[in-house]
């Protein structure tokens, strides 16, 4: 789970609290830059509008989860506001193996697992402008009561204290500017010099031959 070879994909965990704007990020991430995929994740909770099984989540029931689970399936697993959530773990060194680099948009206890068995995974926080703009956000979505709503902001406050613990952080104030230093986070990795060098290796050895 520690392979370094440098002609393997990155993986990039992006996580955020509820209503932050992730998802947005995430999708626009994926539509602009190329070699990049999402892997899918599992979970018990139900679909909102609009969200299709098998791209958005692989959206199961409990009984299943916790099978998969006892299979050892999930690179990791938690339990988030009474629903679980999962990330496969085939599938994730699949996409890495043949050389994409790959987004994991999972919740910060998830991202903690996963960089004790993947240490070189790069992690992401993104943090809102302001508590108010948080609220506004979730309220904004017409989807959720207010009581719900209230947890999640209380949640939320929970979940941002974990920033110190990853590697970079993104105040997601102006969409584009959030995108863009995202997009720059990325570019630096695959500018690295291992991946460069692995990657022009030709190039390069006919430009220092003798």
């Amino acid at each position: 789970m520690t392979n370094t070879n440098p002609t393997q994909g990155t993986l990039f965990i992006i996580t955020a609290a509820s209503g932050t704007g992730k998802t947005s990020l995430v999708k626009e991430l994926l539509a602009t830059t190329k070699n990049l995929v999402v892997s899918v994740s599992h979970t018990t909770r139900e679909p909102r509008r609009g969200e299709i099984d098998g791209e958005h989540y692989y959206f199961t029931n409990r009984d299943e989860f916790i099978r998969l689970v006892g299979e050892s399936e999930f690179l990791e697993h938690a339990e988030v506001f009474g629903n679980y959530y999962g990330t496969s773990k085939t599938a994730v060194n699949d996409l890495l193996s043949a050389g994409m680099d790959v987004i994991l948009e999972i919740d910060w206890q998830g991202a903690l697992q996963v960089k004790k068995l993947i240490p070189q995974a790069v992690m992401i926080f993104i943090l809102p402008p302001s508590r108010e703009a948080l609220r506004s956000r979730l309220m904004n979505r017409n989807q959720d009561a207010t009581k719900v709503i209230e947890t999640r902001l209380a949640g939320a406050v929970r979940e941002m204290q974990e920033y110190v613990n990853f590697d970079y952080v993104v105040i997601n104030d102006d969409f584009d500017v959030a995108l863009s230093e995202i997009k720059s986070i990325i570019t630096a990795y695959r500018l690295a010099i291992d991946k460069q060098t692995a990657r022009h290796e030709k190039l390069i050895s006919q430009l220092l031959a003798s």
